[in-house]
């Protein structure tokens, strides 16, 4: 049984967490009709690092999220770690509290560029280096996916989301996969190929490829880091990982062993397995793996 830090209810964090959440909607919206027109574009961007861009949306969000804990949580036991602020100052960061917030800002920043909607804010508590509480907003869609460390469920501010059952299928063959739509390579797209999903669905963001799954749109998602190349990172999975184990669904690596957080680096390489159904999820690693070893695609 997990204990949340002296002084802090459950019930009301999360009402504070939809407070934040709904604020940084306004921030992310603001900013996604603005960047569309070409003449306020430039302000907005504040990196023109093609393969890591950060805009004033990220800033902005970033600030409000930690103030926001910082201000109405003062005297608790736990830290913050933010993708924004590991950009500044990641050589002094010490994080070492059992209870850990974990912040993206803006999950899908090239498709936040791009105007595709598919962004989303990812907040997550970790509790000994496991997701607990997360939180995933899709200001796009009107949706707040939100876990309390027990059930997952999905909140509009304008209207009414129906939460579904999530139901696994046995073969990959009869399964939809989402995919990266920014970060593909030529190793995923090969495993992809020879498995022959059923359909390949490609989009940004892993906040809104796990709500795609657990709105019942698709049912897998793989993410592929080569040995060298840049891989996500803790802020990436942490908050995904909690909405969608909670529902009933699993994250993994290629082997079904649960993702490891806090490293020095906060990288996840290697391969990395979510789907929408933890009985069913060792055997679909397994079958990954066997395409894997059999055409020789990538090193296990």
């Amino acid at each position: 049984m997990v204990s949340l830090p002296d002084g802090v209810v459950i019930n009301n964090l999360i009402e504070d967490l939809k407070i934040y959440s709904w604020e940084a909607a306004d921030i992310l919206m603001y900013y996604s009709e603005q960047i569309k027109n070409i003449s306020y574009k430039r302000e907005i961007l504040k990196s023109l690092d093609l393969k890591d861009p950060v805009t004033e949306a990220d800033l902005k969000v970033n600030e409000k999220i930690i103030n926001n804990i910082q201000k109405n949580y003062i005297n608790t036991n736990w830290e913050i770690l933010s993708e924004e602020n590991v950009k500044k100052e990641s050589s002094s960061l010490h994080l070492n509290s059992d209870w850990l917030w974990v912040l993206d800002p803006l999950d899908g920043t090239k498709d936040f560029i791009q105007g595709t909607g598919n962004y989303a804010m990812h907040l997550a508590l970790n509790y000994r280096q496991k997701p607990f509480i997360g939180i995933v907003l899709i200001p796009d869609r009107d949706e707040l996916w939100i876990s309390d460390g027990k059930k997952t469920w999905c909140e509009g501010r304008y209207r009414k989301h129906t939460n579904k059952l999530l139901h696994g299928k046995e073969f990959l063959q009869e399964m939809v996969l989402v995919t990266s739509k920014n970060h593909r390579n030529p190793t995923l797209k090969r495993l992809i190929d020879k498995v022959n999903f059923k359909k390949v669905t490609i989009m940004g963001s892993i906040g809104c490829k796990f709500a795609s799954i657990l709105r019942g749109e698709s049912d897998v998602y793989i993410s592929l880091s080569l040995p060298g190349e840049s891989s996500p990172k803790d802020w990436d999975f942490a908050a995904p990982e909690a909405i969608l184990k909670a529902a009933g669904g699993s994250v993994t690596d290629i082997d079904n062993k649960e993702l490891s957080y806090g490293k020095s680096n906060y990288e996840k390489g290697g391969i990395i397995i979510a789907s929408n159904n933890k009985q069913n999820h060792e055997r679909l690693c397994l079958q990954i793996k066997e395409v894997i070893k059999k055409y020789n695609i990538y090193p296990l």
